[in-house]
């Protein structure tokens, strides 16, 4: 029996929205899963797929970062739609696309919105989708080759618990192994070997297994 998904796209760039419908129908060749698309094609009629109230809990989102905005409900950009989805739909996985390849903004959309998949629009080729698509199904994330570049450039503060360490104890936490860690956190297994060890030393358990390091951070409040 197939799997039902349920999918929103929102995006004003209809050959975008068609390369969605594309990376899907290739994906479920084997027909494992059955899809319920949504379309949206901005900021107001994305708005709109999301809070009506004859529309379903989605399972997986894509929103296109910059789209033609609703100013009444003060909705400017993808974020605004992704933010959204997270208050309203929290088991649902989102996945951004932007042309932005800015390290600053890059980084400000992951410590916001923290998505299941970034991708910059530079990097978007039909297997690409694919790839992405898989991984969200598979409850990976997926960063896209110039958005891992990016992130490996962002200064890492010692002192400080971001985002990045919070993705990497949730999925200590879930069973995921250190030597895994680098499919599901767009960072460099030796850049995740050292925010470990710096997290165990913050919390003040340098010699913890992982497993005791995630038990600690969830008591903390950290994940």
């Amino acid at each position: 029996m197939s799997q039902l998904v349920r999918v929103l796209m929102v995006d004003d760039h209809p050959f975008i929205i068609e390369a969605y419908k594309n990376a899907i129908k290739g994906y479920n060749s084997k027909g494992a899963y059955e899809f319920a698309i949504t379309q949206a094609k901005d900021c107001k009629t994305g708005y709109e797929a999301i809070v009506s109230e004859d529309n379903p809990q989605y399972d997986i989102a894509f929103f296109d970062l910059s789209m033609p905005t609703y100013e009444e409900k003060g909705i400017s950009s993808g974020e605004d739609l992704a933010l959204l989805v997270k208050e309203r739909m929290p088991a649902c996985k989102i996945i951004l696309l932007t042309m932005h390849s800015e390290m600053l903004k890059i980084n400000t959309i992951i410590k916001n919105i923290n998505p299941n998949g970034l991708v910059i629009k530079n990097d978007l080729t039909f297997d690409e989708l694919l790839l992405a698509f898989d991984k969200i199904l598979k409850n990976e994330n997926y960063y896209s080759q110039t958005v891992v570049k990016l992130v490996s450039q962002i200064p890492f503060n010692s002192n400080e618990i971001d985002v990045f360490d919070k993705q990497l104890v949730f999925h200590l936490s879930k069973g995921i192994s250190v030597a895994d860690l680098a499919q599901y956190v767009p960072l460099a297994p030796a850049a995740i070997d050292k925010r470990i060890a710096n997290l165990k030393a913050v919390l003040d358990i340098p010699m913890a297994t992982d497993a005791e390091l995630a038990k600690e951070a969830k008591s903390k409040g950290i994940i």
